[in-house]
């Protein structure tokens, strides 16, 4: 649809024309970069493509709603979440939904359903790594995401925010061992454990 044409956008500048003009089709676009990624996603732990293409179509809504509600700083690490969050209800409802002959039938596939129990168990302690690094400063909290969830250089981060060089390594280190500290007191605060 829009192949080329808007390759030259970043992902901000897409979000900052959506938030000035609430047109749709900035949207779009994003969505449309990130279509394969969220397929990947909900493949991953729905096991079932089906499955996988309607949570994308739902997800999608739901992203809209969001974005006319909500500003969103990374658009990339927001909608995975979206995305994980999504697939792991659906999982939750699933398991709790599961009538005994279906119970019988994963027994012979048990490799799925230590998978699922395991996506599950990793989502906890993603969770608990979300709700701990919402409670870093802003500058640590930045820098990590920017350099764990985004990917991106030393340098990259410093022409993003601003800091220096030396600032940036010294929010990403103390941050990661900020962020450690709070994981490690959340899930020992977990009732879970």
């Amino acid at each position: 649809m829009n192949k080329g044409k808007y390759d030259h956008i970043t992902d901000q500048d897409l979000l900052e024309r959506f938030y000035a003009d609430h047109n749709n089709e900035w949207l779009g676009i994003l969505l449309e970069r990130y279509t394969l990624l969220l397929l990947g996603v909900c493949m991953k732990y729905l096991k079932n493509e089906e499955d996988a293409r309607d949570s994308v179509q739902q997800i999608f809504l739901k992203v809209i709603q969001e974005l006319h509600k909500y500003k969103v700083e990374y658009f990339k690490s927001w909608i995975y979440m979206i995305a994980k969050n999504h697939c792991l209800m659906k999982l939750r409802d699933r398991q709790g939904k599961m009538p005994t002959e279906i119970n019988d039938n994963l027994m012979s596939a048990p490799s799925d359903e230590l998978d699922q129990q395991s996506l599950l168990k990793n989502d906890l302690a993603f969770e608990t790594m979300e709700e701990a690094l919402k409670e870093l400063n802003q500058e640590q909290r930045q820098c990590v995401t920017l350099f764990y969830l985004e990917r991106r250089s030393y340098q990259e981060i410093h022409e993003i925010t601003g800091f220096t060089l030396l600032q940036v390594k010294s929010y990403i280190q103390n941050g990661k061992r900020n962020l450690r500290i709070l994981i490690e007191k959340k899930m020992k605060e977990s009732p879970n454990n």
